[in-house]
């Protein structure tokens, strides 16, 4: 029988699968918009399963404020910040902020480093 945890754990990478799929078929319409908004959205989920095995961490809000504090957040790489950092920029402000050309990847890059932060224990 699967733990409570374990059963979270499994729904939670479900939704953030999906959203990343949704993010997929977004790029194959060209709606680079709806493109980015699945991946924040798949990026905070992936911070609030984190977020609930250490609550320490004391972060609230919606997926772009799971951005903006693992982007100032320094016990993060520099490479997981500056993904953060790309995937908050608005498309508007993609010639004058740093932007992300495959947000896609850089949501699996946080994606993966979050999962290893909570498989691992490491805070």
């Amino acid at each position: 029988m699967k733990s409570p945890d374990s059963t979270l754990r499994m729904t939670r990478l479900a939704q953030i699968e999906r959203e990343l799929a949704r993010a997929q078929d977004a790029l194959r319409e060209g709606n680079d918009g709806m493109v980015r908004v699945c991946a924040r959205r798949a990026v905070g989920l992936a911070a609030e399963a984190w977020l609930e095995r250490f609550p320490g961490k004391n972060w609230r809000g919606d997926a772009l404020n799971h951005l903006r504090r693992i982007s100032a957040d320094e016990s993060f790489p520099q490479d997981i910040r500056r993904a953060a950092e790309r995937l908050m920029t608005k498309i508007t402000q993609r010639d004058t902020a740093p932007f992300s050309t495959d947000p896609i990847a850089d949501a699996r890059r946080i994606i993966a480093h979050l999962d290893a932060r909570t498989s691992g224990g490491g805070a």
